[in-house]
């Protein structure tokens, strides 16, 4: 839904109009000096396609709007949330009653003025107020946004979106002389050649679809994130009831496993509930601005929640947060983080967002392979006149493996035990090992090869030096009979 500019100023002539530079090949310049040529405007006869802004709609350098009212009394404040919403319009936010949204309403022509944050060079991009919004995908990317800092820093429901604000972009302004300009850069020339995206997404591609289990599969990910992009720092986090819980990070160590989240609540939590992308390129100023708002709202009698924990990287500038889904059910959420706040840009979003489906639909097999093998029941037999074991009726192994295959799996039928010890077999004297040249680690290895032969959903996997961990993915029938 919406509401259209008013009528009464729907006819005010543009601020600039962009005239046919074919008409004017030939002529004295503005200033036809040597050196004076460069100081000339650009406003009016050279075209600045708004795309090409993309950095100054991060918001790390705030951007300034003015307005003015019937009479011609101009207003002038910062903007909170500025979207690149098209070639044509940006949207700004409307989050309180101000002057510049009563401006708007009376008077559709403003002005904002926007900051490159790696060159510093300012634009002014000249407006006319065309609707305001208050559903839809424009207001949900922008209310998102607002509403992950709000949940984040415990202002959830109090500091939130009213409208976004879409303007129509008339004219674009370089402002000559803001700052000296850069020199032209260097033609930087890719080591690997073109192609990079397409490249990062065979190898996210191919780590998925190759992974034997789902730890491969999230780790392997992440790992190629590093390898193709550069993103060191990120985490995947699976829903576990109606929280988040992170299975696989990459650049933490292992301090962020087991890490949780409450779905609804902080930025994650606030992405996995919406099913929304969020992406924000200065999370510092963002707070700053969100806890400002905080500590005025707190001066009355209410009192805030507790803020939210950011993930683990700590002086985190950029993150990028998506929501893993399949057939638009959350099976998980991707988070990226880095210290530089111009990592992520428009861009990225689009292309994370492939990625993103590709690591969601091999969860989503995995666990469906999981749920599969669930469902199925090995039948193992132990003979103890020949220590002879027997898995669905067809022989598997015997003597010393065996019993202690037998050993293990009782272990964790009766106990629910995956870890053990190559000591505590040692120890074992119903195994049966001789007490000098026990050739143990020998054994488990033919009793691996074995299983993974003849009953691959059974592993014994190799966690340390002299310990073990046993892997089931079936439900067990253990039998014990004297002979066959």
């Amino acid at each position: 839904m919406g509401r259209p500019a008013a009528h009464d100023d729907a006819a005010a002539r543009h601020l600039a109009v962009l005239r046919d530079r074919r008409r004017y090949r030939g002529r004295v310049c503005a200033d036809a000096r040597s050196a004076g040529g460069a100081q000339a405007s650009c406003r009016g006869t050279s075209v600045i396609a708004l795309e090409t802004l993309d950095r100054c709609f991060h918001g790390i350098v705030p951007g300034v709007v003015a307005t003015c009212d019937a009479d011609g009394m101009p207003n002038v404040s910062y903007i909170s949330q500025l979207m690149l919403v098209d070639a044509k319009h940006v949207a700004m936010s409307c989050q309180f009653f101000n002057k510049t949204r009563q401006n708007l309403d009376a008077n559709p022509l403003a002005t904002i003025e926007i900051y490159d944050p790696l060159t510093f060079e300012a634009y002014r991009l000249h407006l006319r107020f065309v609707r305001s919004e208050t559903s839809g995908p424009i207001y949900d990317a922008l209310a998102l946004r607002i509403q992950a800092i709000a949940a984040h820093t415990g202002m959830a429901g109090v500091f939130k979106l009213r409208s976004a604000d879409i303007c129509e972009v008339i004219d674009i302004e370089r402002r000559e002389g803001f700052i000296e300009p850069a020199a032209t850069p260097e033609r930087v020339v890719l080591p690997d050649g073109p192609l990079t995206e397409l490249r990062g997404l065979q190898l996210v591609s191919d780590r998925v679809s190759r992974a034997p289990d789902l730890d491969s599969l999230l780790g392997g990910a992440l790992a190629a994130l590093d390898e193709v992009f550069g993103f060191t720092h990120g985490m995947i986090m699976l829903p576990e009831g109606d929280r988040l819980v992170t299975v696989a990070s990459h650049g933490y160590g292992g301090a962020a496993i087991g890490a949780e989240v409450k779905i609804g609540e902080g930025v994650i939590g606030s992405v996995a509930e919406a099913k929304q992308l969020v992406r924000i390129a200065c999370v510092s100023s963002d707070l700053r601005y969100a806890r400002a708002i905080r500590e005025q709202y707190e001066q009355g009698t209410a009192r805030a929640a507790a803020e939210i924990p950011l993930p683990h990287l700590a002086n985190a500038e950029s993150l990028m947060t998506i929501p893993l889904l399949v057939q638009g059910r959350l099976v998980g959420v991707l988070v990226l983080e880095t210290r530089n706040s111009l990592t992520f840009s428009q861009w990225h979003e689009a292309f994370l967002q492939v990625l993103a489906n590709q690591i969601a639909s091999g969860i989503d097999r995995m666990a469906e392979r999981e749920e599969h093998a669930s469902e199925t029941t090995l039948s193992f037999c132990y003979y103890r006149n020949d220590d002879c074991v027997f898995v669905d009726g067809e022989y598997l192994i015997r003597n010393v493996p065996g019993k202690i295959l037998w050993k293990v799996l009782r272990a964790y039928q009766a106990d629910g035990r995956t870890e053990f010890s190559n000591r505590e077999l040692r120890l074992d004297p119903n195994l049966g090992l001789p007490a000098i040249k026990d050739n143990l680690e020998s054994r488990l290895i033919l009793l691996r090869k074995r299983l993974e032969q003849k009953c691959p959903a059974v592993k014994l996997v190799p966690t340390k030096r002299g310990r073990f961990s046993l892997a089931v993915d079936a439900a067990l029938e253990l039998i014990e009979r004297e002979t066959a």
